[in-house]
């Protein structure tokens, strides 16, 4: 088995297709398809920020669901559509405004059409994949080491928002513990959601959100070669939205 995990789209569309060409894809019948059957994995936050949500939505159901050529796990972004297409009152900003002008853009059958096909696609995930052909797990924010196996309150919370603190930052952002740093695991966790100017590999930990929808590139983790393939944004780069570690 050999996988391509891919980061955060957030509604990159034309970037993800560069993607799926640099990482030797072709498309046939409106899906991409690898001539050594490899599996891309999306580690979530499909949707948001970006430019083209709905398409990415019809891409990944049609290849996850329809054709069953790829895997997906959702990321918070994901989760809080999902409970926006529930009716739930839930805070219409942080990018989710950019999917709903286009869902609203939409005729009533298409958007009965994009609800369904978003619902089922985060229905039928896992909250995170576990990977043992190419001794890995893919989880959005990551995963400690000690729920590996389990999947409680606890653990979702973790996985789709990190290792949260309750405190902000200067800018309102979310202060979140560098948990990789305490994971000495033998399998590879590849994970996303804090965007990253390159991608971050502590321990056996790999974050490839390269901040796609914030101007820098879409990145694809292939396993087992342990290789990252990187295609640049088309986005405008915006600089304050990167986190950076100390050295």
């Amino acid at each position: 088995m050999k996988i391509d995990v891919i980061g955060d789209v957030h509604g990159c569309t034309e970037e993800l297709h560069e993607l799926f060409k640099a990482l030797g894809y072709w498309k046939q019948n409106k899906i991409y398809i690898h001539p050594d059957a490899r599996i891309p994995i999306f580690l979530g936050d499909i949707t948001d920020r970006g430019p083209a949500s709905i398409q990415v939505i019809n891409l990944i159901y049609d290849m996850v669901v329809v054709h069953h050529k790829a895997k997906y796990v959702p990321g918070n972004h994901c989760n809080k559509l999902y409970r926006y297409f529930l009716g739930n009152n839930v805070q219409i900003r942080h990018g989710l405004e950019t999917t709903v002008a286009e869902y609203n853009a939409c005729s009533k059958k298409e958007q009965e059409r994009i609800k369904r096909k978003f619902m089922t696609l985060v229905e039928q995930a896992p909250l995170y994949l576990q990977i043992p052909e190419v001794q890995a797990i893919v989880a959005h924010a990551g995963i400690k080491e000690s729920y590996i196996g389990h999947a409680d309150k606890k653990v979702e919370s973790f996985v789709l928002y990190g290792d949260v603190t309750g405190n902000t930052d200067m800018h309102g952002r979310p202060i979140r513990k560098d948990w990789a740093q305490d994971y000495h695991g033998s399998e590879w966790i590849v994970y996303g959601h804090t965007p990253v100017n390159k991608p971050r590999i502590v321990n056996k930990t790999i974050n490839i959100d390269t901040g796609c929808v914030f101007g820098n590139a879409l990145s694809a983790f292939r396993l087992p070669e342990e290789k990252i393939i990187a295609v640049p944004s088309n986005q405008p780069y915006m600089a304050d939205k990167f986190r950076s570690f100390p050295s």
